[in-house]
């Protein structure tokens, strides 16, 4: 399938290389945080990859939407922001099945068809992801990018109010610019509450910019006709978001711990790699004995479990004995690895997110 990431009169087909990902810092939480199935078949297939710089130009001219934009910017942005990453289906999430259907009614569906969602049908140009960490909300993100043929960006909101002092609010003004060129786009703020939390009079005044600069862009995404700009902002703190902000992110949806379903799901599709012994009833018993873990503490547990076959060789036979040769995982391994992997929410924190998505929240129920 090809995407059109270019500007509207332009369309590439040019393959790239993966990007450089440091300033966006997704890669720590989709590798370290939150990497709940092992990818599928239709993951080996790459995003249609962006053109080259020819994007941003025809006939010589620089796009009007970007005269104005510092050049070493957009290359910024293009290099360490702009994502090309695997394809994402929903079902490499597990669980949360409540929230993939509203997404899919309110965002991807009014993105694929915008002859349809007209009116009071369209679909909102900012949403708000909250929940404990490790539970998704980044896999989310650019799952609705893949399902929606769109170009994702990605960035930490802290890299812009510390690495960017000074330029933060000219980083947000290109970063908006180059999505207007790449159309249809997610842009993913990670972190959110970072750089839209409530005001106060200590408030560095550089923050301070960036924060009036990304509520400016926010506006001009929401009203502009044409933009099919879809900002996403995932928090682990709601509560700290600044009521303007919350107020244009006009669906705001909660991402709970995985349930005993998903958390069967995980462990089969974490496991599917990896020799193991585990049959349906023992995985059920790990799904009961998980209750309370989030997306990463059940990777994490299937990390540990899957060190116990090395630990049960003797440290003279370490460096003779073959891979073949290293029994698979068992469910005692698992019972050892409990006890050595905790769940990282406490119930105070649930409690919060629970009141906070009573009071602000979507609901999380289909249209």
């Amino acid at each position: 399938m090809k995407n059109k990431f270019g500007c509207s009169r332009q369309e590439s087909g040019q393959t790239h290389a993966p990007v450089k990902k440091s300033l966006g810092g997704k890669s720590r939480y989709v590798s370290n945080k939150f990497i709940p199935p092992v990818k599928s078949n239709s993951q080996e297939e790459g995003f249609q990859r962006r053109g080259n710089n020819s994007q941003e130009f025809e006939d010589g001219e620089v796009d009007e939407r970007l005269k104005m934009i510092d050049p070493k910017m957009v290359e910024l942005i293009k290099s360490e922001i702009m994502d090309c990453g695997a394809k994402i289906d929903w079902e490499d999430i597990a669980g949360l099945h409540v929230a993939k259907t509203t997404i899919q009614e309110i965002v991807v569906w009014p993105m694929l068809r915008p002859d349809i969602f007209t009116g009071l049908r369209r679909p909102p140009k900012g949403i708000l992801l909250f929940g404990p960490p490790g539970t998704g909300k980044t896999l989310i993100g650019k799952c609705i990018a893949s399902q929606s043929s769109s170009t994702f960006f990605s960035i930490s909101a802290s890299s812009l109010t510390s690495k960017w002092i000074g330029d933060g609010e000219k980083m947000v003004r290109a970063l908006f610019a180059v999505a207007r060129c790449h159309q249809p786009a997610v842009v993913f703020i990670d972190e959110i509450d970072s750089l839209l939390s409530q005001r106060s009079e200590s408030e560095h005044e550089s923050s301070r910019r960036i924060k009036t600069e990304f509520l400016v862009q926010l506006d001009g995404a929401s009203t502009g006709e044409e933009d099919r700009i879809l900002i996403i902002g995932a928090t682990n703190r709601p509560q700290e978001l600044d009521e303007a902000a919350r107020r244009r992110l006009v669906k705001r949806l909660y991402i709970p711990l995985p349930d005993n379903e998903a958390r069967k799901q995980l462990v089969t599709n974490l496991m599917r790699s990896e020799r193991n012994d585990l049959i349906e009833s023992q995985i059920e018993e790990i799904a009961e004995l998980t209750d309370g873990y989030s997306g990463a503490d059940m990777k994490n547990l299937c990390q540990e479990a899957c060190l116990g076959p090395i630990r049960s060789i003797a440290a003279s036979q370490m460096f003779q004995i073959s891979a073949d040769s290293v029994r698979p995982v068992n469910i005692e391994d698992f019972k050892s690895a409990l006890r050595r992997v905790r769940s990282s929410v406490s119930t105070k924190d649930l409690e919060i997110y629970k009141m906070w998505d009573q009071q602000y929240g979507s609901g999380g129920a289909p249209l």
